[in-house]
């Protein structure tokens, strides 16, 4: 055992309470995904499909869940990332070095993976491999308990949180169609007054998501993704309150609708977007472009990339190996970043949204690449030979 004692790795209570609430809605979140994957190809498949195409107030209730509950994901999304950014893990170039090579790595490769095997119509998914869930990943984590080093949980989740960052800026630059001017110039403008609030210094949470539900709908009628309005507003929410940042509004947001998003929304999405109907599938379908491309990006594309590019930042100095890591744990890390379930199959529906073929496939890619992933990567970190301490 080294004598020099392991360098602790100091975190901030909500971001332990982050990684702690995401470990178990990802168990959760696999929970639910099976039942869906049950019920799609079960006596019960016309009632599963027929509640998802249920209309309300105009929207089908996959269209609220996709639209609606997960504009409040990424809302929290977009509260992480700023959270991180101005005083977490992610505050300075020392702690953003390692996770944000690899998050980097691990968008770049598994899209050209991806694009290997489609052209065409179908080279519109090429970011669908590109994510990684959060929830999932660290759920796997838990389940291996002191094999994995804290240092590693911290590592996987800045470099989720980057990932996501990553997967907000393709769905706005590349997942977007058919602007609405008018609308679009109604979001500049409460987006600005949202901004100004900010810098006035004003606190009231209530003021915020009032002009954040009008955002939603402008979002949702200028042919942006309407969940991007989630991010907007987040970007928006003061990091500082009367007393600093204990009692800022962004904190106050964050710790209330964590617990609903990771145990309810997240779910939710899961539930009503992991079913996929077998009866008209069969093995041959799997070497489709679309699911060998989707398949192969998170389960190869996803482990290379993230972690040649951590290595690489490593060997050249730019960042540090996570403090009681090995380069087997570090690989293990590396392929759990392939599950990338929730992120992965929104922007499947994005790309793929007039095709309801290409999305069965995509998600056949996507349960296919995740599955591989969690077991792989499940597996290396199980033959981890000592069992580090928790810091």
């Amino acid at each position: 055992m080294d004598p020099k004692p392991a360098r602790r790795v100091r975190l901030t209570a909500s971001f332990r309470s982050f990684i702690e609430s995401e470990a178990a809605g990802g168990i959760i979140l696999m929970a639910v995904a099976a039942l869906a994957l049950i019920l799609a190809n079960s006596p019960l498949r016309e009632e599963y499909f027929g509640i998802l195409k249920t209309y309300i107030g105009g929207l089908s209730i996959l269209h609220w869940v996709n639209d609606a509950l997960m504009a409040v994901f990424f809302l929290l999304v977009g509260l992480e990332i700023k959270r991180e950014m101005i005083s977490g893990q992610l505050s300075n170039w020392s702690r953003r070095a390692l996770p944000g090579f690899a998050a980097v790595g691990g968008m770049i490769v598994p899209a050209l993976i991806f694009l290997a095997f489609n052209d065409g119509e179908t080279s519109r998914g090429w970011a669908i491999p590109s994510a990684t869930d959060i929830a999932f990943s660290l759920g796997v984590l838990s389940l291996l308990g002191s094999r994995v080093p804290l240092s590693l949980k911290v590592f996987l989740t800045a470099l989720a949180i980057i990932d996501d960052l990553g997967a907000v800026i393709i769905i706005a630059l590349f997942y977007t169609e058919g602007l609405n001017i008018p609308a679009l110039a109604g979001v500049a403008a409460v987006f600005t007054i949202l901004m100004i609030m900010n810098m006035m210094g004003i606190v009231r949470l209530w003021a915020y998501l009032v002009l954040g539900v009008i955002l939603w709908i402008l979002v949702f009628k200028s042919g942006i993704h309407a969940t991007i309005a989630g991010v907007l507003l987040a970007l928006a929410i003061p990091m500082q309150g009367l007393k600093g940042e204990a009692d800022s509004p962004l904190l106050q947001l964050e710790h209330a609708i964590q617990p609903w998003v990771g145990f309810l929304i997240v779910p939710i999405f899961g539930f009503a977007n992991a079913g996929v109907s077998f009866g008209g599938v069969s093995l041959a379908n799997l070497a489709d472009p679309v699911p060998l491309g989707v398949a192969a990006g998170l389960f190869v594309g996803k482990q290379v990339g993230v972690f040649s590019f951590a290595w690489l930042a490593i060997k050249l100095r730019l960042a540090e190996r996570p403090s009681g890591a090995s380069w087997l744990q570090m690989y293990g890390v590396a392929t759990l970043c392939g599950i990338g379930f929730t992120m992965s199959l929104f922007i499947g529906l994005l790309a793929f949204a007039n095709s309801p073929l290409l999305q069965d496939e995509t998600k056949l890619g996507v349960l296919l690449g995740s599955l591989l992933s969690a077991v792989f990567g499940a597996f290396l970190l199980s033959l981890s030979s000592g069992r580090s301490r928790r810091t």
